[in-house]
């Protein structure tokens, strides 16, 4: 079976500083994997660097067994919330057409198909009535669900999300969380970088433990244990000592 994600020896930096050093794993089809560990670890420079937006120093990434030129269209992207200029003049129902520009071409009007797709994918997320909403007139979390929405209406293969979860409520999370889940068991295959270490045998079935390099990576229920928590974070994680293995 050929990976959906394969990363070999990569490696990258910020300004000098090595934040990734000799990256290596491989990503089954069909899982829902956590990207895990402290701040400064790596973890949305990882998703960057594989996507083509930050260079670089060494290593190569495949997607599907062919580049990410090649895969593009089959890959979602939800960036950070705070990385995302929310002033910008458009409302909800816009930013979700946004992910189907691949199938519509940058230079046409959309149809009503599209729109129709777009309507879908926010009934989803439960934002179909914030449709005409300004996005800067939405909440942290409304904000966070127009994002998803907009991923989902690429029906892509492969997803990545960076912090979906972070500042949102609870209703929110559950709300993300089961469409992770769905599109996991519709045979696509999902990376969260996850910053909450008290939901991920809850939430993944999968778990990459990152700090610049990978300190242990595979089933949930294998790697994500004392041991290698302590590995990834060292001593600041106290509430993981209950934890045994």
């Amino acid at each position: 079976m050929v990976p959906v994600v394969s990363v070999n020896q990569l490696s990258a930096s910020y300004q000098k500083n090595k934040v990734l050093a000799d990256v290596q794993f491989e990503i089954a089809p069909g899982t829902l994997t956590s990207i895990i560990g402290p701040n400064g670890a790596g973890k949305s420079t990882l998703l960057k660097v594989m996507l083509e937006l930050h260079p670089r120093l060494s290593g190569t990434v495949s997607f599907f067994g062919t580049t990410y030129a090649k895969a593009k269209s089959r890959i979602g992207y939800v960036p950070q919330r705070g990385s995302v200029d929310w002033d910008f003049p458009t409302n909800a129902l816009d930013v979700v057409m946004m992910g189907l520009y691949g199938k519509i071409g940058w230079l046409r009007w959309p149809k009503r198909k599209h729109r129709e797709l777009a309507l879908q994918a926010l009934s989803e997320m439960g934002m179909a009535d914030y449709a005409e909403r300004q996005i800067s007139q939405l909440s942290g979390g409304q904000q966070q669900r127009v994002f998803l929405a907009r991923a989902l209406v690429q029906d892509a293969d492969l997803y990545f999300l960076d912090e979906p979860l972070a500042g949102v409520d609870a209703a929110t999370e559950r709300a993300i969380m089961n469409t992770l889940k769905l599109l996991k068991q519709k045979g696509k295959t999902v990376m969260v970088v996850h910053h909450d270490l008290q939901t991920v045998e809850d939430y993944f079935d999968h778990v990459l433990m990152l700090n610049r390099t990978v300190v242990a990576h595979g089933p949930t229920q294998e790697v994500f244990h004392q041991n290698n928590i302590y590995r990834t974070y060292g001593g600041a994680i106290r509430w993981m000592g209950e934890k045994s293995g």
